[in-house]
């Protein structure tokens, strides 16, 4: 069982243990600075939910392919790592924006939808084919800009990460 954190109550701690958070991307983190970001907001969600990242290797001979069939191709192995019921949220430059109260207000919503995962997606470098699309139960886009696949990454690592401290009453996010 898991311990009391900053001023949130041990129920509400626990339930955001009751659903997994699972981030999928395409493609290799290959900076280093950009890995140990990644591990370092990894370790921290650990204390929050249980948390997971899926990385889509590249595919095989994708510079002889369109950037349709590349991102078919990238789709068939991103839906073979989502479940049935799982709640799938891609992140996406048209999706729906939210303040970082707002995304942490959000996130305790799904936490108490009854799903077991909710799974984000991070797509490749043309975005995400109409299957994926056809899957997804919501879009999320953490800016209107464009960000590298890398760095956009670690935002919303650090988003997510700030979501749980604003759940939890700790005093990392200030307005």
């Amino acid at each position: 069982m898991r311990q009391r954190q900053g001023n949130a109550t041990l129920e509400t701690y626990i339930h955001f243990w009751a659903m997994k958070t699972v981030l999928i991307w395409v493609g290799k983190t290959n900076e280093r600075y950009w890995q140990e970001a990644i591990e370092v907001y990894t370790q921290r969600l650990g204390h929050y939910t249980q948390f997971e990242v899926a990385e889509v290797a590249d595919i095989k001979n994708a510079k002889n392919m369109t950037e349709e069939m590349l991102k078919q191709k990238e789709g068939e192995v991103i839906l073979r790592l989502v479940n049935p019921d799982d709640s799938v949220v891609l992140l996406d430059d048209k999706g729906m924006e939210h303040t970082s109260k707002g995304f942490a207000s959000w996130i305790e919503k799904q936490n108490q939808s009854g799903k077991r995962r909710l799974v984000f997606v991070i797509g490749g470098a043309y975005g995400f084919s109409d299957d994926v699309y056809a899957r997804a139960n919501a879009e999320l886009s953490l800016s209107r800009m464009t960000y590298s696949h890398q760095m956009v990454r670690v935002v919303f690592l650090e988003q997510l990460y700030r979501a749980y401290t604003i759940l939890n009453n700790e005093p990392y996010h200030h307005e």
